[in-house]
């Protein structure tokens, strides 16, 4: 092993799992370790995982901590939202959509250093280690990865302390007795695994929540706001321009404080199994709905049903870790072709726990008041056509129920 690996860079959050990865892969390899923690804004102090890996060894210059919210946001989060992406037709996709930005960072780094291998701390359960290595391997076909819960014989949190112990690796207070559950989060969302929520069949504990208030305890008073698309994009929040990562933050802060954005879901798997997760997407609930406001009044039916068809695939795409494919890259351009005239304001109603769409408008509306009016509609329409429509559509139901 430690002739193959010489340098490798290290997706480190600091924490304990991964600084025991650290400590391992130097341990294990030989190896002398580049460690990468990315600001995706987790709301997390990120400082201290510095103070952290300098601790542990590592050279001032080889600690990276990259403030990624803007690129985020602007070319992951945003993109997958003009597909309207829900996997499994609920879940935003909040962890899938961060692991290709994490890993294009860390194969950057990887080259700028010179280094054999890159690392994560994904285990061989779930999907991140899919999503963080078909990503490499799309932007570096000859990386290594090392990927250490496959490897090592490390298989609880008692291990993991005591192999931090052997290590003088400080292990904090709270990290010493069992976590009542896992959690990953990011400016999208913050999702909530394992432990106390395996078991399906029982509610959510309200102390998992840390994102959103108790919809019950949001205020009784609703909240109207409105957010400004641009072919797709959203611009601004109550007529004041934002950038993405500004304008996702500001929603987050509205959906933490309505109640918006929670989810309990029972999901597949990439890897075979069904998981039971507790998601909080705050702020991009509220998006997501704004978006398929501004969609109804400025998509042709055709486009958009199209759209609603290809969706599922785009979204199975992004979970399964293929953003960097050239099937998600195809279904990409189609879909920003459709988002060329998606431009206008929705105006949303924020009250307990729901965001809906209350208005709509836009320069490219196709919607037209004079044709779907009740009242007369001064020829725009003649509604004696209607009958040969439904003549021709019904011929071949006619000649099927003569068969019957």
């Amino acid at each position: 092993m430690s002739d193959s690996i010489k340098r490798v860079v290290l997706a480190y959050s600091g924490g304990l799992d991964t600084s025991v990865i650290l400590k391992w892969l130097q341990v294990t390899y030989n190896c002398e370790v580049v460690t990468f923690t990315a600001d995706l804004g987790q709301g997390e102090e990120l400082e201290p995982a510095r103070a952290k890996a300098e601790l542990m060894g590592i050279k001032p210059e080889h600690i990276y901590i990259d403030d990624l919210r803007e690129e985020f946001v602007r070319d992951f989060v945003f993109p997958m939202m003009r597909a309207n992406a829900r996997y499994e037709g609920d879940y935003l996709l909040g962890t899938s959509i961060a692991r290709p930005l994490i890993s294009k960072r860390l194969i950057e780094i990887a080259k700028e250093v010179g280094a054999d291998a890159v690392s994560h701390g994904a285990t061989g359960k779930g999907n991140d280690q899919v999503r963080f290595e078909l990503s490499a391997y799309a932007l570096n076909p000859d990386i290594k990865v090392i990927a250490p819960w496959r490897e090592w014989d490390l298989a609880s949190r008692t291990a993991l302390i005591a192999f931090a112990e052997e290590h003088q690796i400080p292990v904090p207070k709270d990290k010493r007795g069992e976590s009542p559950f896992s959690t990953d989060a990011n400016l999208l969302h913050t999702s909530s695994e394992g432990k106390v929520l395996e078991d399906p069949w029982e509610e959510t504990p309200d102390y998992v929540y840390s994102r959103t208030v108790n919809p019950e305890d949001a205020p009784d008073t609703p909240e109207y706001i409105t957010i400004d698309f641009e072919k797709g994009d959203g611009v601004a929040l109550n007529g004041e321009a934002m950038s993405p990562a500004t304008l996702l933050a500001a929603l987050n802060d509205l959906g933490r404080k309505h109640g918006i954005g929670r989810l309990d879901l029972v999901e597949n798997r990439y890897v075979g199994m069904k998981s039971r997760g507790m998601y909080e997407t705050p702020g991009g609930e509220i998006y997501a709905r704004a978006h398929r406001g501004i969609e109804s009044i400025t998509l042709d039916r055709g486009a958009a049903h199209l759209k609603d068809e290809l969706m599922p695939k785009y979204a199975e795409l992004i979970y399964n870790g293929f953003w960097f494919s050239p099937e998600r890259e195809m279904l990409q351009a189609a879909i920003d072709h459709s988002q060329a005239k998606v431009s206008g304001t929705v105006r949303l109603k924020l009250y307990k726990g729901n965001a809906n769409v209350v208005g709509r408008k836009s320069p490219h509306s196709l919607y037209s008041e004079r044709h779907v009016t009740f009242e007369d509609d001064a020829g725009a329409y003649d509604q004696k056509d209607a009958a040969g429509f439904i003549k021709l559509n019904a011929l071949r139901l006619k000649l099927l129920a003569k068969q019957a």
